[in-house]
């Protein structure tokens, strides 16, 4: 759930702040990336070095430093994050958050954040029951703020009570769970199609095509971000999935065939964006053919329209997307492949637009819904291609 997501962590004046070192290293060690701003106070019970270390990240203290003129930009902070958590959270800083005070870097930030702010706070009994403090807390709530409950235990103090700051692992738990509860597709399944297939015609040599896979498998990392549980068929590509999908490799038309009609009943979402051979060869050669005469004769056969046999599997609870890699009467050809097969949405691309196509970075789609509804998206990277097409899917399900 924390995989490649921004965290920007603020660290008060608490005691309860060198437990923020573990809180950093378990972030890091779940995919995220983490920034650290500190308080001065609390820089008295954690060094900043620490924490530039565990995360991996400068680490901010206050607007600007003296010595170079650099400014840490707050507004920027605030819009970087995915998730703000503030942990320790003091009754200090809690207090100027509720009343919109702005003296230091940390508060200038939670007024900039636009993401979901989490608090943990860390203080003595007697100041986590004062009224102030819990009208405070309160106030956070009503602005959408979370809090994350401290628990009961021995204080600094030395009384025994509530007010000592969730454990690390406590706080990751509940930050993971609060992260699930937003997302669109969690208890959904999804199957993604990706790359080229070989179709071979000795040992050594194969048909293929130039799919890099790239499409593929950022649809399939961004249906995995919003929540679904991916399986990702993919032909022979280097590309690299998010390490919590689960990857199945194939070479052949016949393999991902195989694969696919497995696996489709099980999923919810169908995503078959991989490059499939049309044809492949009758005859496979046992042995490496030998450069005799000029020409070279393979007779071909069709393969199996996995796109075909997929749609008419597909039930009324079942999505079903395709893609049209078109280079002449590109809409008709695809409007008519929506139909033929049964789809849901089906993406076109053309090798004409420049960005579109293999084996670049960038992709130019246009979409059509069943209503044969137009959307067409400017070239963008292929990771907000992906994103493009996951909310047409999403607006999908809602609309079903």
């Amino acid at each position: 759930m924390l995989n490649n997501k921004n965290i920007l962590l603020g660290v008060c004046g608490s005691i309860a702040a060198y437990k923020a070192a573990l809180l950093v290293r378990l972030l890091v060690k779940a995919g995220a990336n983490v920034k650290v701003i500190l308080t001065a106070d609390a820089s008295n019970f954690i060094t900043p070095l620490t924490l530039a270390t565990l995360s991996k990240n400068p680490v901010y203290t206050q607007y600007f430093e003296a010595e170079t003129g650099v400014w840490s930009n707050h507004v920027e902070l605030g819009l970087w994050a995915d998730y703000m958590l503030i942990a320790p959270a003091s009754a200090n800083t809690l207090g100027k958050m509720a009343n919109g005070l702005c003296d230091n870097l940390l508060t200038a930030a939670y007024l900039s954040a636009k993401c979901k702010v989490l608090f943990a706070p860390a203080m003595d009994l007697d100041m986590w029951k004062h009224e102030s403090t819990q009208e405070n807390i309160s106030k956070l709530q009503s602005f959408g703020n979370v809090l994350i409950a401290p628990g009961n235990g021995e204080l600094a103090s030395g009384l025994h009570g509530e007010g000592r700051m969730a454990e690390p692992e406590e706080i990751l738990a509940f930050l993971e769970t609060e992260i699930k509860k937003g997302l669109p597709l969690l208890g959904k399944k999804a199957m993604v199609t990706a790359g080229p297939t070989y179709e071979a015609i000795d040992p050594v040599r194969f048909i293929g095509n130039h799919s890099s896979g790239k499409m593929g498998f950022a649809i399939a990392n961004e249906l995995h971000k919003l929540g679904a549980e991916v399986t990702l068929i993919t032909g022979p590509t280097s590309q690299k999935a998010l390490s919590s999908v689960k990857i199945i490799n194939v070479v052949s038309a016949q393999q991902m065939l195989d694969a696919c009609t497995a696996q489709f009943s099980e999923n919810d979402i169908t995503v078959m964006s991989a490059a499939v051979a049309d044809y492949t060869p009758v005859d496979v050669a046992e042995q490496k053919i030998k450069k005799k005469e000029n020409n070279l004769h393979i007779e071909l056969k069709k393969t199996t329209d996995i796109l075909a046999t997929l749609g008419k599997q597909k039930t009324n609870h079942q999505l079903l997307i395709g893609f049209a890699l078109e280079t002449v009467d590109e809409e008709n050809y695809a409007k008519e492949k929506l139909k033929k097969k049964n789809l849901d949405l089906i993406v076109l691309n053309s090798l004409n637009d420049e960005g579109a196509g293999f084996k670049t970075d960038t992709n130019k789609i246009t979409i059509f819904n069943k209503n044969l509804t137009k959307t067409t998206f400017e070239t963008k990277l292929k990771d907000e291609v992906a994103k493009d097409i996951c909310a047409e899917i999403l607006k999908l399900m809602v609309n079903s």
